[in-house]
Protein backbone atom coordinates (compact mmCIF):
# COMPACT_ATOMS: atom_id res chain seq x y z
CA UNK A 1 0.00 0.00 0.00
CA UNK A 2 1.51 3.30 -1.07
CA UNK A 3 2.47 5.61 1.77
CA UNK A 4 -0.64 8.12 1.49
CA UNK A 5 -3.12 5.34 1.65
CA UNK A 6 -1.99 4.08 3.97
CA UNK A 7 -1.80 6.99 5.90
CA UNK A 8 -5.55 7.53 4.98
CA UNK A 9 -6.62 4.65 6.45
CA UNK A 10 -5.01 5.40 9.53
CA UNK A 11 -6.62 8.76 10.20
CA UNK A 12 -9.96 6.75 9.14
CA UNK A 13 -9.31 4.33 11.82
CA UNK A 14 -8.66 6.98 14.62
CA UNK A 15 -11.44 8.72 13.46
CA UNK A 16 -13.64 5.82 13.53
CA UNK A 17 -12.44 4.97 17.26
CA UNK A 18 -13.18 8.68 18.51
CA UNK A 19 -16.48 8.08 18.02
CA UNK A 20 -17.40 4.77 18.82
CA UNK A 21 -18.27 2.94 15.53
CA UNK A 22 -18.87 -0.49 14.52
CA UNK A 23 -19.68 -2.63 12.28
CA UNK A 24 -20.98 -5.78 11.99
CA UNK A 25 -19.68 -7.81 9.49
CA UNK A 26 -16.39 -8.27 11.76
CA UNK A 27 -17.01 -8.25 15.72
CA UNK A 28 -18.13 -11.19 17.25
CA UNK A 29 -22.00 -12.13 17.69
CA UNK A 30 -24.49 -12.25 20.64
CA UNK A 31 -24.19 -15.73 20.49
CA UNK A 32 -20.53 -15.67 21.58
CA UNK A 33 -18.77 -17.01 18.18
CA UNK A 34 -15.08 -15.89 17.37
CA UNK A 35 -14.57 -13.25 15.05
CA UNK A 36 -11.78 -14.03 12.57
CA UNK A 37 -10.88 -12.05 9.88
CA UNK A 38 -9.68 -13.62 6.78
CA UNK A 39 -7.24 -11.86 3.69
CA UNK A 40 -8.75 -13.90 0.99
CA UNK A 41 -10.76 -16.68 -0.14
CA UNK A 42 -8.86 -19.98 0.23
CA UNK A 43 -8.38 -18.55 3.98
CA UNK A 44 -11.75 -17.68 4.65
CA UNK A 45 -13.28 -21.15 3.73
CA UNK A 46 -10.49 -23.06 5.79
CA UNK A 47 -11.74 -20.86 8.46
CA UNK A 48 -14.98 -21.48 7.85
CA UNK A 49 -15.02 -25.43 7.68
CA UNK A 50 -12.55 -25.66 10.56
CA UNK A 51 -14.52 -22.88 12.79
CA UNK A 52 -18.08 -24.27 11.94
CA UNK A 53 -21.02 -22.41 14.27
CA UNK A 54 -18.29 -21.42 16.27
CA UNK A 55 -17.03 -18.51 14.24
CA UNK A 56 -17.90 -15.57 12.04
CA UNK A 57 -15.91 -14.69 9.18
CA UNK A 58 -15.09 -11.76 7.52
CA UNK A 59 -13.54 -11.91 4.17
CA UNK A 60 -11.28 -9.11 3.51
CA UNK A 61 -11.30 -9.59 0.01
CA UNK A 62 -14.70 -9.16 -1.74
CA UNK A 63 -16.22 -11.37 -4.38
CA UNK A 64 -15.19 -10.53 -7.53
CA UNK A 65 -11.90 -8.86 -6.61
CA UNK A 66 -8.25 -9.33 -7.56
CA UNK A 67 -6.97 -10.30 -4.18
CA UNK A 68 -3.30 -8.51 -5.02
CA UNK A 69 -4.69 -5.51 -5.25
CA UNK A 70 -6.21 -5.32 -2.11
CA UNK A 71 -6.42 -2.05 -0.51
CA UNK A 72 -8.56 -1.95 2.75
CA UNK A 73 -10.72 0.90 3.84
CA UNK A 74 -10.43 2.41 7.14
CA UNK A 75 -13.40 0.78 8.18
CA UNK A 76 -11.96 -2.55 7.36
CA UNK A 77 -8.87 -1.96 9.16
CA UNK A 78 -11.50 -1.03 12.22
CA UNK A 79 -12.67 -3.86 11.79
CA UNK A 80 -9.09 -5.75 12.38
CA UNK A 81 -8.69 -4.05 15.39
CA UNK A 82 -11.94 -6.08 16.77
CA UNK A 83 -11.48 -9.37 15.31
CA UNK A 84 -10.51 -11.77 17.69
CA UNK A 85 -7.93 -13.55 14.68
CA UNK A 86 -6.79 -12.52 12.04
CA UNK A 87 -5.93 -15.22 9.46
CA UNK A 88 -3.34 -13.85 6.16
CA UNK A 89 -0.61 -15.07 4.16
CA UNK A 90 2.67 -12.64 4.57
CA UNK A 91 3.77 -11.25 1.54
CA UNK A 92 0.95 -11.65 -0.88
CA UNK A 93 -1.12 -8.16 0.00
CA UNK A 94 0.57 -5.64 0.83
CA UNK A 95 -1.99 -3.82 2.68
CA UNK A 96 -3.12 -6.85 5.17
CA UNK A 97 0.76 -6.74 5.84
CA UNK A 98 0.24 -3.20 6.65
CA UNK A 99 -2.57 -3.39 8.71
CA UNK A 100 -1.35 -6.37 11.16
CA UNK A 101 1.43 -4.60 11.89
CA UNK A 102 -0.93 -2.76 14.58
CA UNK A 103 -2.44 -5.89 16.06
CA UNK A 104 -0.90 -7.53 18.94
CA UNK A 105 0.62 -10.89 17.86
CA UNK A 106 -1.64 -12.99 19.29
CA UNK A 107 -4.51 -11.83 17.50
CA UNK A 108 -2.84 -12.38 14.72
CA UNK A 109 -1.54 -15.95 12.38
CA UNK A 110 0.48 -15.50 9.35
CA UNK A 111 -0.15 -19.36 7.51
CA UNK A 112 3.34 -19.05 5.81
CA UNK A 113 4.67 -20.15 9.38
CA UNK A 114 3.57 -23.43 9.14
CA UNK A 115 3.08 -24.15 5.65
CA UNK A 116 6.05 -24.60 3.45
CA UNK A 117 6.23 -22.50 0.63
CA UNK A 118 9.67 -23.20 -1.40
CA UNK A 119 9.30 -24.09 -4.56
CA UNK A 120 12.22 -24.81 -6.57
CA UNK A 121 12.00 -22.09 -9.67
CA UNK A 122 13.34 -25.06 -11.96
CA UNK A 123 10.90 -27.58 -11.14
CA UNK A 124 8.35 -25.00 -11.43
CA UNK A 125 9.16 -23.86 -14.73
CA UNK A 126 9.89 -27.54 -16.23
CA UNK A 127 13.81 -27.57 -15.38
CA UNK A 128 14.92 -26.18 -18.79
CA UNK A 129 12.78 -23.13 -19.60
CA UNK A 130 14.40 -20.11 -19.37
CA UNK A 131 12.34 -17.62 -21.29
CA UNK A 132 11.93 -15.33 -17.94
CA UNK A 133 12.38 -15.42 -14.35
CA UNK A 134 9.11 -15.28 -12.20
CA UNK A 135 10.97 -13.57 -9.27
CA UNK A 136 9.75 -14.09 -5.59
CA UNK A 137 8.16 -16.68 -3.69
CA UNK A 138 5.19 -18.46 -5.02
CA UNK A 139 1.92 -17.76 -2.98
CA UNK A 140 -0.46 -19.84 -4.44
CA UNK A 141 -0.25 -23.18 -2.05
CA UNK A 142 -4.07 -23.82 -1.48
CA UNK A 143 -3.66 -25.18 -5.50
CA UNK A 144 -1.55 -28.01 -4.57
CA UNK A 145 -4.25 -29.44 -2.00
CA UNK A 146 -1.43 -31.24 -0.10
CA UNK A 147 0.14 -27.52 1.20
CA UNK A 148 -3.56 -26.52 2.12
CA UNK A 149 -4.42 -29.22 4.10
CA UNK A 150 -1.13 -28.24 5.96
CA UNK A 151 -2.67 -24.69 6.56
CA UNK A 152 -6.20 -26.50 7.35
CA UNK A 153 -4.26 -28.21 10.24
CA UNK A 154 -2.68 -25.61 11.32
CA UNK A 155 -5.74 -23.15 11.35
CA UNK A 156 -7.36 -25.27 13.69
CA UNK A 157 -4.73 -25.36 15.76
CA UNK A 158 -5.11 -21.71 15.85
CA UNK A 159 -8.73 -21.54 16.52
CA UNK A 160 -7.93 -24.15 19.54
CA UNK A 161 -5.46 -22.16 21.30
CA UNK A 162 -7.40 -18.58 20.76
CA UNK A 163 -10.77 -20.74 21.80
CA UNK A 164 -9.64 -23.63 24.17
CA UNK A 165 -13.21 -24.69 25.09
CA UNK A 166 -14.15 -25.42 21.58
CA UNK A 167 -10.66 -27.33 20.77
CA UNK A 168 -11.96 -30.43 20.09
CA UNK A 169 -14.81 -29.52 17.39
CA UNK A 170 -11.77 -27.10 15.57
CA UNK A 171 -9.70 -30.32 15.64
CA UNK A 172 -12.17 -32.83 14.64
CA UNK A 173 -13.24 -30.16 12.00
CA UNK A 174 -9.76 -29.94 10.82
CA UNK A 175 -9.46 -33.66 10.50
CA UNK A 176 -12.96 -33.98 8.76
CA UNK A 177 -11.73 -31.64 5.81
CA UNK A 178 -7.96 -32.83 5.82
CA UNK A 179 -9.47 -36.24 5.02
CA UNK A 180 -11.51 -34.15 1.81
CA UNK A 181 -8.53 -32.83 0.78
CA UNK A 182 -6.62 -35.98 0.45
CA UNK A 183 -9.71 -37.48 -1.15
CA UNK A 184 -8.55 -34.59 -3.97
CA UNK A 185 -5.37 -35.01 -4.34
CA UNK A 186 -6.01 -38.49 -4.92
CA UNK A 187 -8.37 -37.54 -7.48
CA UNK A 188 -5.90 -35.00 -9.34
CA UNK A 189 -2.92 -37.65 -9.21
CA UNK A 190 -5.16 -40.41 -10.83
CA UNK A 191 -6.74 -37.76 -13.13
CA UNK A 192 -3.39 -36.18 -14.28
CA UNK A 193 -1.13 -39.37 -14.31
CA UNK A 194 -1.17 -40.20 -18.45
CA UNK A 195 -1.46 -36.73 -20.13
CA UNK A 196 -0.53 -36.19 -23.61
CA UNK A 197 1.08 -32.80 -22.37
CA UNK A 198 2.56 -32.18 -19.15
CA UNK A 199 3.28 -28.01 -20.66
CA UNK A 200 0.99 -25.92 -18.70
CA UNK A 201 0.50 -22.69 -20.39
CA UNK A 202 -1.24 -19.92 -17.91
CA UNK A 203 -2.34 -16.89 -18.09
CA UNK A 204 0.45 -15.99 -15.24
CA UNK A 205 1.91 -18.22 -12.89
CA UNK A 206 -0.18 -19.15 -10.88
CA UNK A 207 0.11 -22.47 -10.77
CA UNK A 208 3.22 -23.57 -9.72
CA UNK A 209 2.30 -25.81 -6.81
CA UNK A 210 -0.46 -27.34 -8.83
CA UNK A 211 2.02 -28.31 -11.27
CA UNK A 212 4.97 -29.37 -9.14
CA UNK A 213 2.65 -32.03 -6.95
CA UNK A 214 1.17 -33.47 -10.46
CA UNK A 215 4.40 -33.50 -12.61
CA UNK A 216 3.22 -30.45 -14.93
CA UNK A 217 5.30 -28.10 -16.25
CA UNK A 218 4.21 -24.41 -15.67
CA UNK A 219 4.62 -21.70 -18.23
CA UNK A 220 3.50 -18.57 -16.59
CA UNK A 221 3.08 -16.09 -19.57
CA UNK A 222 2.97 -13.11 -17.31
CA UNK A 223 5.03 -14.06 -13.64
CA UNK A 224 3.34 -14.54 -9.90
CA UNK A 225 1.34 -10.99 -10.27
CA UNK A 226 -0.83 -10.37 -13.45
CA UNK A 227 -0.16 -7.06 -12.83
CA UNK A 228 3.42 -6.98 -14.77
CA UNK A 229 2.52 -7.70 -18.37
CA UNK A 230 5.56 -9.98 -20.13
CA UNK A 231 7.90 -8.01 -23.10
CA UNK A 232 7.92 -8.93 -26.86
CA UNK A 233 10.86 -11.32 -26.38
CA UNK A 234 8.73 -13.32 -23.47
CA UNK A 235 5.60 -13.69 -25.29
CA UNK A 236 7.88 -14.62 -28.54
CA UNK A 237 9.46 -17.28 -26.51
CA UNK A 238 5.70 -18.74 -25.56
CA UNK A 239 4.13 -19.33 -28.55
CA UNK A 240 7.58 -20.82 -30.03
CA UNK A 241 7.56 -23.24 -27.05
CA UNK A 242 3.76 -24.25 -27.52
CA UNK A 243 4.83 -24.94 -31.24
CA UNK A 244 7.51 -27.17 -30.09
CA UNK A 245 6.22 -29.08 -27.68
CA UNK A 246 2.54 -28.87 -29.81
CA UNK A 247 0.42 -27.60 -26.65
CA UNK A 248 -2.99 -27.50 -27.48
CA UNK A 249 -4.56 -25.23 -24.57
CA UNK A 250 -3.52 -21.83 -22.85
CA UNK A 251 -5.42 -21.41 -19.64
CA UNK A 252 -7.17 -17.86 -18.68
CA UNK A 253 -8.46 -16.92 -15.35
CA UNK A 254 -11.33 -15.47 -14.33
CA UNK A 255 -10.55 -12.48 -12.36
CA UNK A 256 -7.75 -11.47 -14.85
CA UNK A 257 -8.05 -10.09 -18.53
CA UNK A 258 -7.89 -13.16 -21.14
CA UNK A 259 -5.96 -10.80 -23.58
CA UNK A 260 -2.86 -12.11 -23.02
CA UNK A 261 -3.51 -15.74 -23.06
CA UNK A 262 -5.61 -15.01 -26.02
CA UNK A 263 -2.84 -13.04 -28.55
CA UNK A 264 -0.73 -16.26 -27.01
CA UNK A 265 -3.07 -18.60 -28.61
CA UNK A 266 -4.06 -16.58 -31.37
CA UNK A 267 0.07 -16.84 -32.42
CA UNK A 268 0.35 -20.50 -31.53
CA UNK A 269 -2.55 -21.99 -32.69
CA UNK A 270 -3.59 -23.03 -29.34
CA UNK A 271 -7.03 -22.77 -27.79
CA UNK A 272 -7.90 -20.67 -25.19
CA UNK A 273 -9.98 -22.20 -21.56
CA UNK A 274 -10.32 -21.25 -17.93
CA UNK A 275 -8.35 -22.70 -14.94
CA UNK A 276 -9.34 -20.50 -11.59
CA UNK A 277 -6.87 -19.97 -9.08
CA UNK A 278 -9.27 -19.98 -6.32
CA UNK A 279 -8.30 -16.37 -5.73
CA UNK A 280 -12.03 -15.66 -4.70
CA UNK A 281 -15.79 -17.10 -5.94
CA UNK A 282 -18.13 -15.29 -8.18
CA UNK A 283 -20.96 -16.07 -9.51
CA UNK A 284 -19.30 -17.03 -12.71
CA UNK A 285 -17.07 -19.46 -10.71
CA UNK A 286 -17.19 -22.80 -11.81
CA UNK A 287 -18.49 -24.18 -8.18
CA UNK A 288 -19.83 -22.23 -5.18
CA UNK A 289 -16.78 -24.11 -3.01
CA UNK A 290 -12.79 -25.15 -3.07
CA UNK A 291 -13.41 -28.42 -3.69
CA UNK A 292 -16.45 -27.65 -6.55
CA UNK A 293 -13.74 -25.21 -8.45
CA UNK A 294 -10.76 -27.81 -7.79
CA UNK A 295 -12.91 -30.91 -9.33
CA UNK A 296 -13.84 -28.22 -11.88
CA UNK A 297 -10.25 -27.32 -12.80
CA UNK A 298 -9.48 -31.43 -12.98
CA UNK A 299 -11.75 -31.48 -15.39
CA UNK A 300 -10.50 -29.08 -17.67
CA UNK A 301 -6.79 -30.28 -17.55
CA UNK A 302 -7.90 -33.77 -17.88
CA UNK A 303 -9.09 -32.01 -21.23
CA UNK A 304 -6.78 -29.19 -22.21
CA UNK A 305 -3.51 -31.32 -21.20
CA UNK A 306 -4.84 -34.57 -23.38
CA UNK A 307 -5.67 -36.72 -20.26
CA UNK A 308 -6.62 -40.73 -20.40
Amino acid sequence: MKLASLATVVAGLLALSACGSSTTDTAGDSAGRLAVSAAFYPLAYAVERVGGDHVTVTNLTRAGAEPHDLELTPKDVAGLHRADLVVYEKGFQAAVDAAVEGLEKEQTFDVTSEVDLTLDSAEEQGGDHEHHDHGGIDPHFWLDPTKYAEAVTAIGDRLAQTDAGNAPAYRQNAATFVAELTTLDNEFTAGLKNCASRELVTGHAAFGYLAARYDLHQEGISGLSPDVEPNAATMKAVVELIREQKVTTVYAEPLVSPELAETVARESGAVVEVLDPLEGITDTSRGRSYPEVMRANLATLVEGQGCR
